[in-house]
């Protein structure tokens, strides 16, 4: 997973009386950090779903499982690619945009970005060797070289991981007397309180975003007519997969609401709107928290926020006002991360539903749903865990300001001196190469898309369909008018599947 922590602050409407150059630089940092994390759930989560597809096609010997895997391979591929340039934008911007915090901060987070930089590389050479294995190394030999591919990705969201949940709660280092940190216990920095539950409810999440997204494709297929087991098994492995996660990212995003209010309670009170320290306090479905406390719209639900917070009426939630109001984020700021984590949450309780759907239907028939209904939903559910993923980032990184490191260092303490005039010439050239490169990666991804299913739709000189030929077995025989010597007889060291 390329290099990426979250520093996004707060749209423009919400900046204080700040530096000049603060606004275009949080628009860069959200800009470019918002575009590079819808990747990051491939980056994660599709190696691990490509070779779980691929162990399939192996254990059963069935072809169309094995041609899933490969083309999901190639996919793979394509967007870690774009991943390097999305996440290479990054690594620059940390330096350039925020130098104040490395500076200052980077001896003892740092470690994080250094794991991330080597599961990079560990993760590029071994896509590399996966994609080279295909057709010239025996089959399982082939599988164990890809099987390390989940486990760098994952690295890779350790580190960065770790950097992020230092911002949230930073802690392995003493203060001298200039307030520069000193004495950094690195095992402290890494596995810092939020570190546990920020990580394990990240992981789950690019899983289960990575599984509907997949499904959602084919999901597509089936309302178009397309029944053939291909679509059927291309939808039902990273459906199944995400259905089963759903639940547990459900109570592992209780677990982190939890954490957060014990261990960054002016965050937990942003993202309820809680103003004033209290017990049996209510909990707002949406609304907007006003300037003097009050709270428009949203649905009230009397004492829920209590006891989601500690089991019981009587637990006391932290409100905003019990720190002073440059130490807390504004209004504005509290109603957008309230927003945003509750969007998060309807949209995790929706998921639920779909895959209690799911489950119902193969419990009783061992089978897909056939109802148009439920494939119009899956196909939805990609698209709504893309929007959760980015509502995630904006909850716990709107949710922390002013503090870019969490009560040690203001985000405009941390910015650039550069002018704010080539900061914004700056994001014009940054937004016009990702409208390039996501514009490039989709027309990569349709002209596959359209190859295979030119291939799948009627044979040609090269040989018969893909669904009827296995990537470790010979390949078809060719049509005679088209043969070369040696062509299509020779048998690749992978030998049959």
């Amino acid at each position: 997973m390329p290099p990426t922590v979250a520093l996004l602050a707060s749209p423009p409407a919400l900046l204080a009386s700040t530096p000049a150059q603060l606004l275009p630089a949080r628009e860069m940092m959200a800009f470019t950090l918002a575009s590079h994390i819808l990747l990051v759930p491939f980056g994660v989560a599709l190696p691990a779903l490509t070779l779980l597809m691929h162990y399939r096609g192996l254990r059963r010997g069935d072809v169309v499982a094995l041609k899933l895997a490969r083309r999901w391979s190639a996919v793979m591929a394509v967007q870690f690619a774009i991943g390097v340039v999305t996440g290479t934008v990054l690594s620059f911007e940390f330096g350039l945009l925020w130098p104040g915090m490395m500076g200052r901060w980077g001896d003892v987070f740092g470690l994080g970005f250094g794991v991330e930089a080597w599961a990079f590389f560990l993760e590029a050479v071994l896509i590399a060797i996966y994609l080279y294995g295909w057709r010239r190394l025996k089959p399982w030999t082939h599988f164990w070289l890809g099987l390390p591919l989940p486990l760098a990705a994952l690295m890779g969201a350790f580190g960065i991981i770790a950097a992020n949940s230092w911002m949230n709660t930073p802690q392995g280092f003493t203060l001298d007397a200039a307030g520069n940190p000193t004495d950094v216990t690195v095992r402290q920095a890494v596995f810092t309180p939020m570190f546990g539950p920020e990580y394990w409810h990240f992981a789950v999440a690019m899983f289960l975003t990575a599984g509907y997204v997949v499904a959602g494709v084919y999901a597509v297929g089936w309302l178009r007519g397309r029944r053939d087991r291909y679509h059927r098994l291309g939808f039902a492995l990273p459906f199944t997969v995400a259905a089963i996660l759903t639940p547990v990212q459900f109570f592992l995003g209780d677990s982190i609401a939890r954490s957060v209010f014990h261990k960054q309670p002016i965050k937990f009170a942003a993202l309820e709107i809680v103003w004033n320290t209290d017990t049996h306090v209510p909990e707002y479905l949406f609304g907007r928290l006003n300037s003097d406390g009050t709270i428009s719209g949203g649905l009230k639900i009397p004492q829920l926020d209590s006891i989601l917070a500690g089991f019981k009426p009587s637990t006391q939630v932290t409100g905003l006002t019990s720190v002073a109001a440059d130490d807390r984020p504004t209004t504005t700021q509290a109603t957008i991360a309230h927003w945003a984590f509750d969007l998060m949450a309807t949209i995790g309780s929706l998921l639920i539903l779909l895959a209690l759907w799911y489950a119902w239907c193969w419990l009783r028939h061992r089978d897909l749903p056939r109802s148009r209904w439920f494939f119009r939903c899956a196909a939805i559910a990609g698209v709504a865990c893309l929007f959760t993923v980015e509502c995630g980032w904006i909850s716990t990184e709107v949710g922390r300001q002013p503090w870019i490191v969490y009560f040690n260092m203001r985000v405009s303490e941390a910015v650039t001196t550069t002018g704010s005039g080539s900061l914004w010439a700056m994001l014009g050239v940054v937004v016009a190469v990702y409208v390039a490169v996501f514009g490039a990666f989709l027309a990569v991804l349709l002209k596959m898309r359209t190859r295979w299913r030119l291939a799948d739709a009627a044979p040609d000189a090269a040989g018969p369909p893909p669904e009827l030929d296995t990537p470790y077995g010979p390949r078809g025989e060719p049509l005679p008018t088209a043969a070369a010597p040696g062509a299509g007889g020779e048998r690749p060291s992978g030998g049959d599947s």
